[in-house]
């Protein structure tokens, strides 16, 4: 019953990220702070997909296919939102 609860919520955080597309089309969404503000709680939530699907497949020993694919879609976006971050932090930093 874990393995089922850990791999849907897994699979869920997939399909979160790509919910940024359509409110962006608004034209609030498009100035500085709400963008900024946007953009850093979609690159947080993705770093903590990534590290949530990676201690659910480590620790909890979830290791179906699902979890697999799972697993490499929520690092590469872990990895996206670190690099979102980066570019926002960087240009302030220098």
């Amino acid at each position: 019953m874990k393995n089922k609860i850990l791999t849907a919520v897994s699979i869920f955080m997939l399909f979160v990220p790509w919910t940024i597309l359509p409110l962006r089309s608004f034209d609030w969404a498009l100035e500085s702070p709400v963008a900024e503000i946007m953009i850093s709680c979609y690159a947080a939530f993705m770093i903590f997909s990534g590290i949530f699907t990676g201690i659910s497949y480590v620790k909890a020993k979830v290791q179906n296919n699902a979890m697999k694919v799972c697993l490499i879609m929520n690092s590469l976006y872990a990895i996206g939102g670190v690099a979102a971050f980066g570019m926002m932090i960087l240009p302030k930093i220098i």
